[in-house]
């Protein structure tokens, strides 16, 4: 299926700067400054941190256990108090509706509470950004598009998930098994499985054209339930926490998951500090003939991350080959890169 974006990122008033990168390069100073929830009592680890204004190495950052978020019976639930809008026939929940009723502060990790609290997008340990949908993802989703990539009987990984559109996508292309990860188990609960949910009925609402915007009704419950559950949703599974701690979570049950023929991940390569935990993630979970496709900007400006120093970091693991396979000149330069394993080539 085709997919044409031209998008408005969700505005987020509390949250607008992009340590990502902003399409008009204009970052906020302050959204870098640390916190002082970013340090918390706990062994030192590789950093998740998109912001970071000391070493990580300085700090002691508290992961969150991996766990696994099981899907409702009642998949209606899952949509209750969202508003939902449409875009390229993808459905996304409104992430400022979110923000409204999670504002005070009593909600599970409060990771709205805090990263209004500290006027910045992203806390290092604490909030890794998977409220916003960022800008990579739609350069990614336009690349599987225009490369016809077959999903079909195949299993896929959304790494760092988000909103989950990748794996939305993936979805919809008939794959037989997709899995969505972030950072922040709130991320996975408030934004990632309601979109996929909303993304997988058909609730008679329409979804406009390719440019439109436009909220849409909840579903009712007794079609939802009735219509997802034995296919679309079925074949999905969903968990948060941090790369290698899910990876032991994958690999380490008692009915370990097989390996991935894809795995898709946008804007992941930020922090070159944890650059050695996501390459370790995808030699552990990718297949040994699948692909990573991989979605980033050029340069992580306040930050230092970005493609080719994370081209540098896979050629000389000589784990993997990577190479570019869309390039986006407009604004800050972008692009989409592939990976596979050098004896699979």
């Amino acid at each position: 299926m085709a997919f044409r974006f031209n998008f408005a990122i969700e505005e987020n008033e509390s949250t607008e700067s992009d340590a990502h990168g902003e399409a008009d390069l204009q970052l906020d100073p302050p959204k870098h400054e640390q916190t002082a929830d970013a340090a918390a009592a706990c062994s030192p680890q590789p950093g998740t941190a998109k912001h970071a204004g000391k070493d990580l190495s300085e700090k002691k950052l508290c992961f969150p256990a991996a766990r696994e978020h099981h899907v409702p019976e009642d998949v209606s639930k899952v949509l209750e108090n969202k508003v939902l809008e449409t875009v390229s026939d993808l459905r996304y929940v409104k992430v400022s509706t979110v923000e409204m009723t999670r504002r005070g502060g009593m909600h599970g990790e409060d990771i709205v509470w805090k990263s209004i609290s500290a006027h910045s997008d992203l806390i290092p340990g604490v909030y890794e950004g998977g409220l916003k949908i960022w800008e990579c993802t739609f350069d990614l989703l336009e690349y599987l598009a225009e490369a016809g990539l077959q999903f079909a009987n195949k299993a896929v990984l959304d790494l760092g998930c988000g909103a989950g559109l990748l794996g939305i996508a993936a979805l919809r292309g008939k794959a037989a098994k997709v899995h969505f990860q972030d950072y922040n188990s709130t991320v996975i609960d408030e934004i990632t499985l309601p979109n996929v949910v909303a993304n997988c009925v058909n609730d008679g609402n329409g979804t406009g054209g390719a440019d439109e915007r436009k909220i849409v009704k909840p579903p009712s419950k007794k079609p939802r339930k009735a219509e997802c559950l034995p296919d679309a949703l079925s074949r999905c599974r969903f968990f948060s926490g941090e790369w290698s701690e899910v990876s032991r979570l994958l690999l380490g049950s008692s009915e370990p998951c097989s390996k991935y023929d894809v795995i898709l991940t946008s804007e992941t390569i930020y922090n070159p500090d944890y650059y050695g935990a996501l390459h370790d993630t995808l030699s552990q979970l990718l297949d040994k003939n699948g692909r990573v496709y991989l979605a980033s900007k050029v340069h992580y400006f306040g930050v230092g991350g970005g493609v080719y120093l994370f081209e540098k970091l896979v050629e000389e693991r000589k784990v993997f080959t990577i190479s570019t396979v869309k390039e986006t000149d407009q604004g800050l330069k972008r692009f989409v890169m592939e990976m596979a394993f050098k004896d699979s080539c």
